[in-house]
């Protein structure tokens, strides 16, 4: 299996290793899996009372979560989830004796890619999109009855991936393609976020400041597992549709990278061209 990698974010960019952002400087999750992205850096988890309104706001049980990508995205959900009281296990491509440090400093468990999705509720694939048929074969098997998978990838043709020409030409969106690579059900979450912003921009439920994420899935269970999940990461949700709808939320759209609440993500949402853009084509 060939190394899949991590990804650069701007503070950690959205998905498995996003490589540009939207508009902005280099993509949020734009990936953070998803982009090659700009200066990332290990985030901080809220403190003080943040972080403890945060916990006391929790409404979703403790889960086992497998994060399969320890980059920027990968790394910020490692430290967030864990501090929250969930049972994180989390592998990369180069071995768990990489991660021994992120480990230290959050409790997860290193495992090998393999193991990643054992008795795993929710599983996080967060690594550059052209590394998905990497994987190994039967990554989710093992995983919780109704696991939940979340795809934060995206598609950077001149900057990553290369072509891919089941979504260029068949048009597959992103999520699609990788859907099909799992043999698994996913949903697109936190492809355009800044990784970064997971660590310091959860509000409470309510604040005017609260920042919101699109998420697009066909399992219906599974997206309001996810949704759960990121309000309690102290964000709110936005339902993007389907997967065949997830283009909206693909890079360079004008959701991928905003920082808004739920009225500007739903109008952002709206105002997405299903045509890629030049520079997002190989």
């Amino acid at each position: 299996m060939r190394g899949f990698g991590t990804t650069r974010k701007r503070g950690g960019t959205a998905g498995g290793g996003a490589p540009p952002p939207p508009p902005p400087p280099p993509p949020p999750s734009r990936n953070t899996a998803n982009r090659p992205e700009v200066g990332a850096g290990h985030g901080r988890e809220p403190t003080g009372s943040a972080r403890h309104d945060l916990r006391r706001a929790r409404r979703v049980s403790i889960m086992k979560i497998g994060i399969i990508g320890a980059g920027n995205i990968g790394g910020n959900l490692t430290r967030r989830l864990t501090a929250l009281g969930h049972h994180v296990s989390v592998a990369n491509s180069r071995g768990p004796h990489t991660l021994t440090a992120l480990a230290e400093e959050t409790g997860a468990t290193p495992v090998p890619v393999e193991e990643a999705a054992r008795g795993a509720e929710i599983v996080v694939v967060t690594i550059p999109l052209k590394r998905i048929p990497d994987l190994p074969s039967g990554v989710l098997d093992g995983a919780a009855d109704g696991v939940a998978v979340i795809d934060t990838g995206n598609y950077y043709p001149q900057q990553r991936d290369g072509r891919i020409a089941a979504i260029e030409d068949d048009g597959l969106t992103e999520s699609r393609w990788t859907e099909r690579h799992l043999g698994h059900p996913v949903v697109k979450a936190f492809n355009g976020t800044y990784a970064q912003d997971i660590l310091d921009r959860p509000r409470p439920a309510g604040a005017p400041d609260r920042m919101a994420l699109p998420v697009a899935g066909d399992d219906e269970a599974a997206k309001a597992k996810v949704r759960a999940l990121i309000d309690e990461l102290g964000f709110d949700t936005v339902d993007a549709g389907g997967i065949d709808d997830s283009w909206r939320q693909q890079p360079d759209t004008p959701v991928y990278g905003l920082r808004e609440g739920i009225d500007g993500v739903t109008k952002a949402l709206a105002e997405a061209s299903p045509e890629r853009p030049a520079g997002f084509r190989g």
